[in-house]
């Protein structure tokens, strides 16, 4: 098993959903009832904006992704958590990332309200310094390996 690095998805078909993989032959599954109404999943290589997608931890709802960023260096989330811990922004990497739910609009992550709420506050003039990186990173990184 690979090291935790919080800032790369453990597992990238946690970004597909977690749909598997399919081959040409395959048929793809017909949703029933109502679900109809609302978008399909992305395909694969289907660039995937998680801006407005909801957030829930282990134990509850968290807020709302406000930005989302593919930086090749630092993938990661700026969850809004609005009244819940008074408009607080978050930042969660992409190793915190569990499952996202496309058709839900929901991004699930592996960790509690309390692990979130106690996280560094998203600091959009410090985020390019590594310090501040290696802060967050680390904060995650600890409680990773506390779950």
């Amino acid at each position: 098993m690979q090291p935790f690095n919080p800032w790369a998805w453990r597992d990238p078909s946690a970004l597909a959903g977690g749909y598997d993989q399919t081959r040409p032959g395959d048929v793809p599954q017909q949703r029933t009832g109502d679900a109809d109404d609302g978008p399909d999943a992305p395909g694969p290589g289907t660039p995937i904006d998680l801006t407005g997608y909801r957030v829930e931890a282990t134990d509850g709802r968290i807020g709302s992704i406000d930005e989302a960023s593919e930086d090749a260096d630092a993938r990661y989330l700026v969850v809004d958590t609005g009244p819940w811990i008074f408009g607080k922004k978050v930042l969660l990497p992409a190793g915190t990332v569990a499952q996202v739910d496309h058709l839900d609009r929901v991004v699930h992550v592996d960790r509690t309200r309390e692990q979130v709420k106690e996280s560094p506050a998203f600091d959009r003039d410090h985020f390019a310094h590594p310090e501040y990186r290696e802060q967050v990173g680390s904060y995650y990184t600890e409680s990773y390996r506390q779950h």
